[in-house]
């Protein structure tokens, strides 16, 4: 399938990209060079390392081992009647709705992206070089920037509230509707520093903006702070970027003058809070009595919760970032949805 083949030579693309940017060569395709700094220009939060993470992980999966594995369990098959998905993207990361624009795209029907002002540039930097390897995708795809038209069914991203203006307007077409999602992890004490330390990839990636960023711990009573503090201090240099920064010294502030009981490293803020949804630099935590117990609580919250980080979990330490193919959103099979339209 032709489609496939141009993911394939994309994934390539982007690992050698990113190869040569870590090994500071200078030969690197300027056109893209120039797209993941205009990315970093029109949003701070895009620095180049957290652009490079999300190039680099799309590399490693677009691989045709991967493709062909995750497609493998779906009755795919060319259609003479494709349709159009209008797919409105949100802004919160690099490429954050590239899942969604893949899963259209190689179920056979055709995309019309809606981009969020905050990651303008880097899909269609992606869309021009997919319609070099394969011209027929130019009639696919297609950009807007004003009101959606002409779609067959809807796959939208945004928040709670957002989530209303979505299903106001597309309600009566088939459609994904995804809202606000935090992610969790669950410590037992016992974890190694090696452990902890990785959970802070799951933390400070991408400023914990990301539904698969850890925005809350639970942890047992009497659990010991100072491991955790000790195996993050690693991260310490994230304090230099301002806007993190500006968030910090803000949010602390606050707490500080409201008198709530915190715990503060100088680049990271932990409150015991009974939310899920924590602010940019703070971490909020939780005390439980039993695990068994925690996670039955956690389920009847599945909705709210897009990750549950564990050391015997299906989620590791380290690896909320790294979603497979067949990790969707808010657990609902994109490509089956689509497979149905």
């Amino acid at each position: 399938m032709e489609t496939i083949q141009a993911f394939v030579k994309l994934g390539k693309h982007l690992t050698d990209f990113c190869e040569k940017c870590y090994r500071g060569e200078g030969n690197l395709d300027t056109d893209f060079s120039e797209a993941v700094t205009r990315a970093g220009q029109m949003n701070g939060w895009f620095t180049k390392e957290n652009i490079l993470h999300a190039l680099e992980q799309w590399g490693a999966l677009l691989t045709e081992e991967n493709i062909t594995d995750w497609l493998s369990r779906y009755p795919i098959k060319e259609t003479a009647s494709p349709k159009m998905v209008g797919i409105v993207m949100a802004g919160n990361i690099p490429l954050v709705g590239f899942h969604d624009f893949l899963c259209v795209l190689l179920s056979g029907n055709n995309v019309l992206a809606k981009l969020s002002s905050n990651d303008k540039v880097l899909l269609p930097y992606l869309t021009h070089y997919l319609i070099q390897q394969e011209p027929s995708l130019a009639t696919r795809i297609k950009f807007t920037d004003g009101k959606m038209e002409g779609f067959d069914a809807v796959i939208a991203t945004g928040s709670n509230n957002t989530s209303r203006y979505f299903e106001y307007y597309f309600g009566k077409k088939p459609n994904i509707i995804r809202k606000n999602r935090n992610s969790v992890a669950i410590l037992t004490g016992k974890e190694s520093a090696e452990e902890l330390t990785a959970l802070g990839e799951d933390i400070f990636r991408y400023y914990g903006l990301g539904c698969r960023n850890v925005s809350k711990i639970y942890v047992p009573k009497d659990y010991d702070f100072d491991s955790f503090f000790n195996a993050i201090f690693t991260y310490k240099d994230i304090i230099d970027q301002h806007k993190y920064a500006n968030n910090y010294d803000y949010n602390k502030a606050v707490y500080l003058m409201s008198d709530f009981k915190i715990l503060d490293n100088g680049f990271l803020i932990l409150k015991e809070d009974d939310g899920q949804a924590s602010p940019i630099s703070v971490l909020f935590y939780a005390y439980y009595d039993s695990e068994d117990t925690l996670k039955r609580e956690l389920n009847t919250q599945e909705e709210q919760i897009q990750c549950i980080v564990s050391g015997n979990g299906s989620i590791g330490f380290g690896q909320t970032q790294k979603p497979s193919l067949y990790d969707y959103a808010d657990g609902v099979d994109t490509m089956d949805f689509l497979l149905q339209l």
